[in-house]
């Protein structure tokens, strides 16, 4: 790869670190997408040792991509997020890393047919944790930053997800006691 091709796509991808995801932080700062990019692949690498049947250095690949396409549409919460958007988002995307040099081109591609699938082992991780990094980013924002449908839903969300692992159901389900109970403290705190 050519070191200007390499600054190009830097430069693309930074864009992630100005791009505000719905969620905020412990502190009520509006997150970014790069912010959570950075977390779902710590989350992945801080699991090597449960997964022995999974690549998680793959793991850790699709978590630092997975969100390259909110660089050309921004963060879309995913209950607001219609197919067209969507697909917006990965035509772009697939342009965008077409672009690039071929061999990164096929395997960033590859990595993405195999997210989209759902069928390996690697691609349910990184969705899982996807989806468990934004409700543990809820437990850790301040409750008034919750829309309203999330007190709901960060009840049910992702245990459908999680359901083809033992250890991440326990996760979720850890979770959601963290969720109880900070929704229960504002509620006794009134």
């Amino acid at each position: 790869m050519e070191v200007r091709e390499y600054l190009n796509i830097l430069h693309i991808a930074e864009r992630l670190k100005d791009t505000p995801r719905h969620c905020t932080t412990s502190r009520g700062r509006t997150e970014s997408v790069a912010e959570h990019s950075w977390r779902i692949s710590l989350m992945a690498l801080l699991l090597r040792n449960e997964f022995h049947d999974a690549d998680i250095d793959k793991v850790v690949d699709m978590c630092l991509i997975h969100d390259l396409g909110e660089c050309f549409t921004g963060d879309i919460p995913t209950f607001l997020k219609t197919d067209s958007q969507r697909e917006t988002e990965d035509s772009l995307l697939r342009e965008w890393g077409g672009l690039m040099p071929k061999e990164l081109s096929e395997y960033l591609s590859a990595l993405y047919d195999e997210m989209e699938a759902q069928k390996t082992v690697e691609s349910k991780i990184y969705k899982a944790l996807d989806k468990l990094e934004a409700l543990i980013q809820h437990n850790e924002s301040p409750l008034d930053t919750w829309s309203e449908n999330e007190f709901e839903l960060n009840k049910t969300y992702a245990f459908d997800t999680v359901a083809f692992s033992e250890w991440l159901t326990e996760l979720r389900k850890a979770i959601l006691e963290d969720t109880m109970n900070k929704i229960n403290a504002e509620v006794e705190n009134g």
